[in-house]
């Protein structure tokens, strides 16, 4: 299922039983390692990472009702870069040594303790009423909009305006935009003409 989700299909649908959203990246994780797909528990749990966007949790209550309790987006954590370089601005060895620890903590917090994603609720379920708690983040945004036809993106995008206060461009505007952009920085080369009498 994560292979394929990774190159054979826009979207990829199934259903787990785990009970948060930590457990069910640690559960794909788990399985893919006894397959023997990978080794690395890190690896593995990177490329699970990849594949999940949207978490749909269902719940049957003892009543024997079932509804959607949550939904939940996963936001890959990109590695960052955070090392300085302000050892070299040091006068003293002492500065020196200090800057270069830093940077040594720094690198051995994101060998030991790398985090791989970050999890938000974007719905939920209070009391019977669906509440929304998190925007979706850009990236999934993006993605989901380049998936759906005008009718449909004049609805999201209202959809995000009106609960979230997020307005995105529409294709057509940023064109619209950079033409005029053009035209402004655009002028007429040559004398200037004469004034009349």
């Amino acid at each position: 299922m994560i292979q394929s989700a990774q190159v054979a299909s826009k979207f990829t649908l199934f259903t787990h039983h785990a009970k948060t959203f930590p457990d069910l990246v640690t559960a794909l994780r788990n399985s893919m390692l006894r397959a023997g797909v990978f080794r690395n528990e890190k690896t593995a749990e990177e490329q699970v990472v990849q594949v999940l966007n949207f978490d749909i949790h269902l719940v049957k209550d003892f009543r024997g009702r079932r509804y959607i309790e949550r939904v939940t987006e996963c936001i890959p954590v990109e590695d960052k870069n955070e090392y300085t370089f302000d050892y070299r601005k040091e006068k003293t060895l002492e500065g020196k040594l200090d800057k270069f620890m830093d940077n040594a903590t720094m690198f051995f917090t994101k060998s030991t303790n790398k985090e791989l994603y970050k999890y938000v609720n974007i719905l939920e379920n209070h009391d019977g009423t669906y509440v929304l708690t998190n925007p979706i983040s850009e990236h999934n945004i993006i993605e989901m909009r380049n998936n759906m036809d005008d009718s449909d993106i004049d609805g999201f995008d209202n959809f995000l305006q009106r609960n979230w206060g997020i307005k995105l461009k529409r294709f057509e505007d940023e064109e619209a935009e950079a033409k005029q952009e053009l035209e402004v920085k655009t002028t007429k080369r040559g004398r200037k003409p004469k004034a009349v009498k």
